[in-house]
C-alpha cells in the first residue's frame, strides 16, 4: 500500500507539472499574434478545404481549452479564444482538431476504434467508482472477488481507451504540423511553427499522463483482486 501511495503522489505531482506547463505554454503562445492575422476559424476552414473536406462544420464551444472534434455529427468545436483568436496557439489548436477531421475522412483505424469504444467507456466511467468501492469492501469482508472483478474489467476498458487515445492525438498533431509547415500563408516563420509544435507537444503530454494514471490504477486493483484484499 505504501509503495502504491508513493507512486500515486509522484504521478499527481508529475500530472500537475505537465498541466501547469501546458497551460503556461498555451497562455504564452495565445499572446503571440500570428503573422498572417488569420483566426482559428479561418485556419480551420483553410485546412479542411485543402483536404477536400466540405461536410464538417466549424462551431464554437463553451469553456477554455474545450476544443474537440465530434465524429458523430462531423463538427470541429473550437473554444471562443481559439475560434476568434489570431494567435499561434489558436492556429495550432484549430489545425490539430482539423487533424481529427482528416483522420475521420481517411478512415484512420485508431480513431474508428476509439469512437466505437465511447458508449461502453461512458457507461463504465459513470458506474466504476461505486463498483470499485463496493468491490473493495466486499472482498475485504467476505473474500468474494466478483464485484471487484467487474470493476477491474471496467478499469481495463478505460485504460485501453486512454492508450488508444495516444496514437489518435499524436497523429492529429502530426497532420496539423505538417499542414502548417507547408502553408506559409498561414504561418510565415519557422519560429511560429516551432511554437506551434511546442504547444501541441505539451498538450499531447497531458494524454500520456492520463494513460499512465489509468494504467497504474488498473495494476493496483488487479493486484488487490488476485491478492484477495491483502495490503500492498
Amino acid at each position: 500500500m505504501e509503495t502504491y501511495l508513493i507512486a500515486i503522489i509522484i504521478m499527481l505531482v508529475i500530472s500537475m507539472l505537465v498541466q501547469w506547463s501546458f497551460r503556461n505554454k498555451f497562455s504564452k503562445y495565445a499572446e503571440m499574434q500570428l503573422s498572417s492575422g488569420l483566426s482559428g476559424k479561418e485556419v480551420a476552414e483553410r485546412m479542411l478545404s485543402d483536404y477536400g473536406i466540405y461536410d464538417v462544420q466549424i462551431m464554437t464551444s463553451e469553456g477554455q481549452l474545450s476544443d474537440h472534434y465530434n465524429p458523430t455529427n462531423k463538427t470541429v468545436n473550437l473554444s471562443t479564444d481559439v475560434y476568434h483568436g489570431r494567435s499561434v496557439a489558436a492556429a495550432a489548436v484549430a489545425a490539430h482538431e482539423c487533424g481529427h477531421a482528416v483522420q475521420h475522412s481517411r478512415s484512420y483505424h485508431w480513431l474508428q476504434f476509439r469512437s466505437n469504444m465511447v458508449p461502453l467507456v461512458s457507461i463504465s466511467s459513470n458506474l466504476l467508482q461505486w463498483v470499485l468501492i463496493f468491490g473493495v469492501l466486499l472482498i475485504g469482508f467476505t473474500g468474494n472477488p466478483f464485484i471487484l472483478g467487474i470493476g477491474v474489467i471496467g478499469l481495463a476498458l478505460i485504460t485501453l481507451f486512454s492508450l488508444v487515445t495516444l496514437p489518435v492525438e499524436f497523429d492529429a498533431s502530426k497532420r496539423a504540423l505538417l499542414w502548417l509547415r507547408t502553408n506559409s500563408e498561414v504561418m510565415y516563420t519557422k519560429e511560429e511553427n516551432r511554437q506551434a509544435q511546442d504547444a501541441l507537444w505539451w498538450a499531447a503530454m497531458t494524454y500520456v499522463i492520463a494513460a499512465l494514471g489509468a494504467l497504474a490504477n488498473l495494476i493496483y486493483y488487479t493486484s488487490m483482486l488476485f491478492g484477495r484484499g491483502k495490503s500492498y
